[in-house]
């Protein structure tokens, strides 16, 4: 069976286009804790597929996989829109740090011995 590409896509038009999806909520920090918790549960689902996959023998479901994955990725996309922060914004930082952290690649000698040296970015607003 031959699947067809989907088409390119970047993180902030992702976002852009979820945003399109999402219920309007006028207070900020109800809005932050639902998008937070929704997050948290499409995470939770995700783990419990994968966990009956590990541990109960299921056979893995590609396609449940990447709708969960998907809830997931919707989730955050909205949360980061909420506290004015892009997709693009987020990967390319995350993207920095890691380089930063394992430059040459990834080893279990600089995961164990790392120091955390960014300190909270003031740009973030406190959604309280």
């Amino acid at each position: 069976m031959h699947r067809m590409q989907p088409e390119e896509l970047t993180l902030n038009a992702y976002q852009s286009r979820a945003l399109q999806t999402k219920s309007d909520q006028s207070d900020q920090r109800l809005a932050v804790a639902n998008w937070a918790m929704g997050l948290a549960g499409e995470t939770g689902e995700l783990v419990d597929l994968l966990k009956k996959v590990y541990f109960h023998g299921h056979v893995l479901d590609r396609g449940a996989l990447v709708k969960e994955l998907g809830d997931v990725q919707w989730y955050l996309a909205i949360l980061a829109e909420q506290l004015g922060i892009s997709l693009q914004e987020v990967g390319h930082t995350n993207l920095q740090k890691l380089a930063s952290r394992y430059e040459g690649g990834f080893s279990s000698e600089k995961s164990v011995n790392r120091v955390e040296s960014s300190p909270e970015d003031p740009g973030v607003q406190d959604p309280t």
